[in-house]
């Protein structure tokens, strides 16, 4: 391909650092690009927590349109913000390598107390706007006060800085990606398996045209099929439950040495409901997705 691959993505750090990341990627196969910077509703609606928007496809909307205008040749998106089906004309053609899925939990070290679960203090105030990560966090801590927060991943830190919460959860590739500074809070590393993230956090996800061809050929070369893989039973479970990014669902997936398939999910009807949680293990992914959401929806 001759001319510049034009790349749309949104203007937060983190995004550009996957735009970025894109950008180097396909220069190693020897083409250039350039970027496309693009508001989305998520990103000029920050006082309300995502399960008060409507809609889905907060972050992902505006870059979509621009793609079907062909004003853009491929957009970057976290895969996480993406709705599980693409607009009619519209794929995802390649995904990246996976960050670490798990979400952390960083505290103020004034609010650290010896003796209750994390060493966060009775009752204290933890900042979130994800229904997933607050049903979660109160099915491990129900004396939590846990309050919405928005904003891009270093406006979040900086208001936990500030004192405006004791501890805040985030994605660990959000913090890692950004290569931040922590050291100034305790930092609990959740293991993905007990605190399930949401399906494919901490891939990128490269969106096409469907009849892009020379593209979609190109993006094939920096594709991991293995990861694929694993985010697509992710993915399908969410699908299948129905589900956007306000619905507090986690789905992970893991592939072990032998190709067998590992998946733990965990489900409330509410943020502030109980959290049913199950794990299911195949040699394939076959039908995986489904057992799993009718394991979900028995309350198994």
């Amino acid at each position: 391909m001759s001319k510049a691959i034009r790349i749309g993505t949104r203007g937060s750090q983190l995004a550009l650092w996957q735009a970025e990341y894109t950008q180097a990627r396909l220069l190693e196969k020897g083409v250039a690009s350039e970027l496309v910077i693009i508001q989305t509703k998520g990103d000029k609606i920050q006082d309300l927590s995502f399960d008060k928007i409507e809609g889905k496809g907060f972050f992902t909307k505006e870059i979509e349109d621009a793609l079907l205008r062909g004003e853009i040749d491929m957009a970057a998106h976290s895969m996480k913000d993406m709705p599980t089906t693409s607009p009619e004309g519209l794929t995802i053609t390649a995904v990246s390598y996976r960050e670490n899925p798990a979400d952390w939990l960083l505290i103020r070290k004034a609010s650290l107390e010896t003796g209750p679960l994390f060493g966060l203090k009775q009752e204290a105030i933890v900042g979130t706007s994800s229904a997933r990560r607050k049903a979660q966090m109160l099915d491990f801590r129900k004396d939590l006060n846990i309050q919405d927060l928005r904003g891009n991943v270093p406006t979040r830190v900086e208001k936990l800085r500030r004192g405006d919460y004791d501890a805040i959860l985030l994605a660990a590739a959000g913090l890692l990606r950004l290569n931040m500074d922590l050291s100034e809070f305790e930092l609990v590393r959740f293991n993905p398996r007990e605190f399930v993230p949401a399906p494919a956090q901490g891939v990128v996800a490269w969106q096409t045209c469907t009849d892009d061809l020379p593209t979609r050929r190109l993006l094939q070369q920096i594709h991991h099929p293995e990861i694929a893989a694993v985010t697509n039973v992710e993915r399908t479970i969410l699908n299948l439950m129905e589900g956007g990014c306000h619905m507090p669902l986690g789905a992970y997936c893991e592939r072990d040495a032998q190709g067998n398939y590992h998946v733990w999910a965990a489900k409330a009807d509410t943020w502030d409901a109980p959290v049913r949680r199950v794990r299911f293990s195949s040699s394939t992914h076959f039908e995986l997705a489904e057992r799993v959401v009718s394991a979900l929806n028995q309350g198994a």
